[in-house]
């Protein structure tokens, strides 16, 4: 890789300018000069984009304005210090130290290594001083490039009596000083998908801290899974964040630590005054802190509010259950794909008596429909069916167990799936059972999770206290929790589940059509937030009880969802390919990405158009979904998985409708954006190129 910083990319005691407008186009001029930019016009229009989404300028005299860009092929790294000093927004005054960092536009890894190991080195006086007594721009290449570890066979030695490269020498390791000079702190971030808000509230906290001089790290529990934090580095935290949606995995290991809470999308506008909060809980002894026992959801959570509390702990359980509601409408869509929607039939049957050498005969088995009318494929189809099943058997246990874990961590696990269990009639009680699905499976959920974290608050004798959450908490939780299930609750949960799925399967006409209105509307409104993942979480769990049925009203209401939820991302595309100039260069860069995000099922994909002009997109957006939504209804599309967008086509019953429903809202969402950004007058920062 080309050398990020050279002699000819360094400027010292030069005035380049009287505002960071000046100096970041005089600097985006010397990458140019270096021959390290092919277009430093679009440079300087992606930096200002960047320096208008919020100062970059920080404490101490420093600035480093930084951008993605398409300007620049390889991450570049100018210097100047300034004469006079010009003000880049910080509170404490003007700067005299500047970096200009340019990445590849596709090379948001390198842009955030480089910022992130740039501001730890700022942070260190005897780095920044040592730049301010540079004699030349050999000492800063040395100096930078060695703090950043970049330094290679042909990276310049200092000269010895150059006082800039003396005073950094003796400190080749930085943690020393980063540990005598900052604060620590950490933040665990998780969101119900785990697939946007995440990792966006992580980079949030993680911009902010570094902006603010503090260590974080962060531990963020998405869909890729997670990295448990060090304990050590727990131990020496000043106190910690919690930005989810749902609970904490383990939460018990920050028992004692000073605790701000919110939900996932508070960082992701206001990082600054958590990591301002987290630091002033940490000097108040009277701060909310993690709970030193349990580690539950209820009392004492911080600052969070019961409202906040109840539909994170929902969160949680909806979260863990959609795994399995995804596999097994994927699985059983494979079925039916393979061995026809008779397969059902005679699954069980197939998967006894035959094998792989003894492949079923179609024809006496009635399966007409098997792809091919081949005994393989009915085969196959039977094995995926199978398996399918399997997965969505377990889909109402684990939304109960996963409330329960909300609230009482890991001895409410067991219950919890007691109760789902209980719900879902797990072990096929026959005759007059009180069946009681998903709406089961919450109330026991929370019945379990409230019980066990009543039972661990009992104080117990010294040799009881190993028993409490293997043993104690999970008997006693399970036969209460079971016995007020079965005896008082059952029979009028089970009465309020066929009273639903009569009301549902009674919809037809305009009264299906609203509904699927109403459902795109939320599910545009927030993109990810609470109305959206009520309407996500009410057909994820319909799907899970009616995957198996060929034209159930629960598979309409996924296809409304999902297809409601692809619109605004994919609109807010084809919005920047038609009108361009009503956009910034970030956001048409954005709309490259909504096409893959919205056919993805990600609706996510279009907050960054909606935070930047929320009363003109968040209204267009809406519009579009609610048509698409309607339309989806109203052509009896239905969707057998709960994800996946344009990738689950085979799980689709009424694939043409499904198109043109999803074209529809797109078109009137594309056009309802664009004749809203018209009304008024634009920004004059909008790209032009």
């Amino acid at each position: 890789m080309t050398d990020l910083i050279t002699t000819a990319l360094v400027r010292l005691d030069t005035p380049l300018g009287d505002t960071k407008q000046d100096v970041i186009r005089s600097l985006a001029g010397i990458v140019g000069d270096a021959g390290r930019s092919h277009d430093v016009e679009q440079l300087v229009a992606d930096a200002f984009a960047r320096e208008d989404t919020s100062a970059t300028g920080l404490p101490g005299g420093i600035a480093i304005p930084h951008c993605r860009t398409a300007g620049v092929e390889e991450p570049t790294l100018a210097f100047a210090r300034l004469e006079p000093k010009v003000d880049f927004g910080a509170k404490d005054g003007p700067a005299d130290l500047v970096f200009l960092i340019a990445a590849p536009a596709g090379g948001d890894a390198d842009h955030l290594q480089i910022l992130t190991q740039l501001a730890r080195a700022l942070v260190k006086p005897a780095f920044t001083d040592a730049l301010r007594a540079a004699g030349s721009p050999a000492d800063v290449v040395a100096l930078v490039q060695r703090e950043l570890g970049l330094e290679t066979a042909e990276t310049p030695t200092a000269p010895a009596g150059s006082s800039a490269p003396a005073a950094a020498a003796p400190a080749p390791d930085p943690a020393p000083e980063v540990a005598a000079g900052q604060r620590s702190l950490v933040a665990v971030t998780a969101c119900p998908t785990g697939i946007a808000h995440t990792y966006m509230a992580a980079e949030a906290l993680e911009a902010a801290a570094e902006k603010a001089g503090i260590a974080l790290q962060v531990e963020t529990q998405g869909s890729a899974g997670s990295t448990p934090l060090a304990p050590g580095t727990i131990a020496e935290a000043d106190a910690v964040i919690f930005a989810v949606d749902v609970g904490v995995r383990d939460r018990g290991r920050f028992a004692g630590k000073p605790v701000v809470t919110s939900g996932v999308k508070r960082p992701i506008d206001d990082a600054d005054t958590m990591i301002a909060e987290a630091l002033r809980y940490a000097d108040d002894p009277n701060a909310p802190r993690v709970e030193g026992h349990v580690s539950g959801e209820g009392g004492g959570a911080g600052d969070e509010t019961w409202g906040g509390r109840v539909r994170r702990v929902l969160m949680t359980g909806v979260s863990y259950m959609i795994p399995f509601v995804a596999a097994g409408g994927l699985l059983i869509a494979l079925g039916f794909l393979f061995g026809g929607y008779t397969i059902t039939d005679s699954a069980q049957q197939i998967l006894l008596e035959n094998s792989f050498t003894n492949l079923p005969d179609v024809e006496a088995l009635g399966l007409e429909h098997a792809l091919l009318d081949s005994g393989f494929f009915a085969y196959i189809g039977a094995v995926l069916l199978i398996i399918g099943q399997t997965a969505f058997a377990f889909f109402v246990p684990a939304l109960a167990g996963y409330i329960a874990y909300a609230i009482a961590d890991r001895p409410g696990i067991a219950p919890g799936f007691v109760m789902g269990g209980l719900a879902a009639n797990v072990i096929q009680v026959e005759g007059n059972y009180p069946v009681t699905g998903f709406l089961g499976a919450i109330v026991g959920g929370v019945l379990a999770g409230l019980i066990a974290h009543w039972i661990a608050g009992w104080k117990v004798p010294t040799w009881g206290r190993g028993l409490m959450p293997v043993l104690i908490i999970p008997l006693l939780t399970s036969i209460i929790a079971g016995f007020l299930m079965l005896v008082v609750l059952g029979r009028p949960i089970s009465w309020l589940m066929g009273q639903l799925e009569d009301g549902l399967n009674s919809m037809s006409g305009s009264s299906a059509v609203l509904l699927g209105v109403i459902l795109g509307l939320m599910m545009a409104f927030d993109m990810g937030g609470p109305l959206n993942k009520v309407a996500y979480s009410f057909a994820a769990a319909g799907v899970g009880g009616a995957a198996l049925v060929t034209d159930a009203p629960e598979l309409k209401i996924m296809a409304a969802v999902m297809l409601a939820g692809m619109v605004p991302p994919i609109a807010l595309a084809l919005a920047t390919v038609i009108r361009p100039g009503l956009f910034s260069v970030p956001e048409r860069e954005n709309g490259k990405a909504g096409w893959a995000l919205g056919a993805s099922f990600i609706t996510e994909g279009a907050i960054p158009f909606a935070a930047a002009d929320p009363l003109r997109v968040i209204p267009a957006i809406m519009l579009g979904s609610a048509v698409t939504g309607g339309l989806s209804m109203a052509l009896d599309v239905g969707v057998r998985a709960p994800h996946g967008g344009i990738f689950v086509l085979f799980a689709v019953d009424g694939v043409v409708g499904y198109l043109i429903a999803l074209a529809a809202g797109v078109i009137v969402g594309a056009a309802a954006v664009i004749a809203l950004k018209s009304i008024g007058s634009r920004d004059t920062d909008l790209a032009t190129v």
